[in-house]
């Protein structure tokens, strides 16, 4: 082990070439033979959103599946929806939602695109997922309710 000329970053001399210790502890990329089929977590992430939104489950329930940065955007939305929900005095409930389709398509290894499409009581809205295989699951990087 040696230290990097800035002092702060640990490496490891590996036969091949050196590797920082926080590639050792950053999510390792997985492959998609390695992975379940992505259609079960594209329709259970799905359900999982539009319930956080309609305040019957906390998001943090769901901060295994997404990375940070799904996470946060899902966190401000349920937030305004409390607030757009408690400013109307409408009580959380349970979503009745049918999931009319589910089309994915894989561009690269360990990389899911999809569109879930759903509708509701009130009008049809469409999910766009992004997930990467990483740590041996699928977690999905970028989350757009439309």
């Amino acid at each position: 082990m040696a230290m990097t000329p800035a002092g702060s970053a640990r490496v490891f001399r590996v036969p091949g070439g050196a590797v920082e210790l926080s590639e050792f502890f950053a999510p390792q990329r997985t492959s998609s033979t390695a992975l379940p089929e992505p259609e079960p977590f594209l329709r259970n992430i799905t359900r999982g959103v539009l319930e956080v939104l309609a305040g019957v489950r906390e998001v943090d329930q769901l901060a295994r599946w997404l990375t940070e940065e799904p996470y946060r955007k899902l966190v401000t939305r349920s937030n305004l929806a409390a607030r757009a929900r408690s400013a109307r005095g409408v009580p959380a409930m349970r979503p009745v939602h049918a999931i009319l389709s589910v089309h994915h398509s894989s561009p690269a290894d360990g990389v899911v695109e999809s569109v879930v499409i759903v509708q509701g009581p009130a009008r049809t809205r469409a999910v766009a997922l992004r997930l990467e295989g990483m740590d041996g699951r699928w977690r999905a990087t970028s989350l757009a309710l439309l």
